[in-house]
């Protein structure tokens, strides 16, 4: 069984910093999350976009934001359990004892959830369920890894259309296909990547995919048409996304809907248990990267409280050491 003080529920950027601050606060910290590498919805829905609205920053891109936040939480070393879910929490004594998917343990003196939307998964393409091979991706961590690729996205939304846009000077070519006319994406956004050289085919799905092992090919049917067989050796599935909060919702916490009601302190109803970030609730609660960083510090800094009643609930500025 690993000790530790902290364990952060949830590697987005409020649990990066709460990585971090409790790292500034002394505190030993794990950082848990189910997907395979730390930013969260960032790191797996947008990487590349920018981001305007953390303070200090005209704009970031978020794969850069969550570099940074890496960055900053490095010289504490917090241990990262990636690829893995948090799904028991029981006790001993005091301190809460989560367990892993993979059966591992982890003794802690408090937990922080800043799972954000709890546990997500991409909404399945359907004739992909038809498909036996490669070349099928729901996310894009790394965009130069498509550079000369014939690429088909697959959605109407704002991930498609921003991955459209990051795509188009590095593929081959891109090409976008949306089963309406109207899109979700911002109009900004919409106007953007209809000013560059990629196709955009509206009233049309993906009715097969072509390949022995590997995409090599994706028939097109607009409504009211013929088929159209393009040559595609990556398909993006920007469907969306379904969020639950997992095995969260069986720890006994105090729920509104699929968002963990919290008090001033980040406290949640369990003993030791603390939230922070956009998988929070209260009165005048506002959903924001910057919002969750104030939090996750809250969160940390009451949790030291509770780990050590003599401990100062403020424990005085980074700057004043320097």
């Amino acid at each position: 069984m690993r000790e530790v003080d902290v364990a952060v529920i949830g590697a987005g950027p409020a649990g990066l910093f709460a990585a971090y601050y409790a790292g500034f606060r002394g505190l030993s910290v794990a950082v848990v999350d189910a997907l395979p590498e730390p930013g969260g919805q960032i790191t797996a829905m947008y990487p590349e976009k920018l981001i305007h609205d953390v303070a200090g920053f005209p704009s970031i891109k978020g794969r850069d934001l969550v570099t940074n936040l890496v960055a900053q939480a490095a010289p504490f070393d917090p241990l990262y359990l990636l690829g893995t879910r948090a799904e028991k929490l029981s006790y001993a004594g005091e301190r809460p004892v989560l367990g892993l998917a993979g059966g591992e343990q982890v003794s802690c003196g408090a937990v922080v959830i800043t799972g954000g939307l709890g546990s997500f998964t991409p909404r399945p393409l359907p004739v992909a369920e038809h498909f036996v091979g490669a070349g099928i991706v729901y996310f894009v961590p790394q965009p130069a890894e498509l550079a000369g690729r014939d690429v088909l996205i697959v959605g109407g939304g704002d991930s498609a259309f921003d991955w459209a846009a990051t795509l188009e000077p590095l593929a081959r070519s891109v090409t976008l296909v949306h089963r309406r006319e109207k899109f979700r994406a911002h109009a900004a956004t919409v106007a953007r990547v209809l000013a560059l050289p990629v196709r955009v085919v509206v009233n049309a799905e993906v009715t097969r995919l072509h390949g022995d092992g590997s995409v090599t090919g994706a028939e097109i049917t607009v409504r009211g048409g013929a088929a159209e067989t393009l040559p595609v050796d990556t398909v993006i599935a920007a469907l969306g996304f379904t969020a639950d909060l997992g095995p969260l919702a069986e720890w006994g916490l105090r729920l509104d809907r699929r968002h963990i009601v919290v008090d001033s302190a980040m406290a949640t109803n369990l003993p030791r248990i603390f939230a922070a970030g956009d998988i929070t609730e209260y009165p005048g609660k506002v959903r924001l990267i910057a919002t969750g960083f104030g939090e996750a510090a809250t969160a940390i800094n009451n949790a030291a409280v509770a780990i050590d009643p003599s401990a100062h609930l403020f424990p005085g500025h980074s700057s004043d050491g320097t």
